[in-house]
């Protein structure tokens, strides 16, 4: 690793927990902070075990864990009942939300008659098998109605509400634009708790299981990923 532009890089992460030799890549990262070539450091995709291991290493050389970039979002919320988001706010681990509109299906963009392509449209059938799905977008609708917003909109202050930094991904300038507007307004104490609610009820996105992690550790036994 050399220095970019001679300034060391703001966060360095590890993307994904590996099969094996995962202590090797935190001591990895902790050269990396004590040569002065990164800022800070974090992982991603880490579960609760793998995150506190993680820590621990890194605290025995002095160096914070300061971040761990994981999916969630109000498809996903994973994170939120297996008490992997608790544990992040517990050591002081800032989560990174990737994918916080769910592959586009929290922006309203598709319909039963308008369904994506690909792999996608299997998932939006399966969406759209119940109403749940459609009153979570109704729900969201309402909301950013009131807030002169959109369900992106909606979607990433239900992110940051829950204490996390959504990493949205953007394909023009209009929708760069859109998720930065997410920032002019934040959701009430109640519209985050019927956000909940109807969210809580949805099925057929994405599970853990189907994710291709690592889940764990082939030489330490270390459960390394769990959503």
């Amino acid at each position: 690793m050399t220095l970019s532009r001679g300034q060391p890089i703001d966060l360095y992460q590890i993307h994904f927990p590996n099969s094996w030799s995962n202590e090797a890549y935190w001591d990895g990262l902790a050269d990396a902070y004590d040569l002065g070539l990164v800022k800070s450091v974090g992982v991603s995709n880490y579960g609760v075990d793998a995150l506190r291991a993680c820590h621990a290493r890194l605290s025995e050389r002095g160096i914070k864990l300061a971040t761990n970039q994981i999916q969630m979002s109000l498809l996903y919320r994973w994170p939120i009942e297996n008490g992997l988001l608790d544990a992040c706010k517990e050591l002081d681990v800032k989560v990174l939300s990737y994918s916080p509109l769910a592959l586009g299906f929290l922006t309203g963009k598709y319909s039963k008659e308008n369904l994506p392509s690909g792999p996608r449209s299997k998932i939006g059938e399966q969406l759209f098998q119940d109403g749940a799905y459609e009153e979570l977008l109704k729900v969201m609708g309402d909301i950013a109605e009131k807030h002169d917003g959109t369900r992106s909109q909606v979607a990433l202050n239900w992110a940051i509400a829950k204490g996390t930094i959504p990493i949205p991904g953007a394909r023009n300038i209009r929708q760069a634009e859109q998720n930065l507007g997410a920032l002019d307004w934040s959701l009430s104490g109640d519209e985050e708790k019927l956000l909940d609610e109807v969210s809580a009820k949805v099925t057929g996105f994405l599970t853990p299981d189907k994710n291709p992690f690592p889940r764990k550790d082939v030489n330490t036994g270390l459960t390394m990923y769990d959503s």
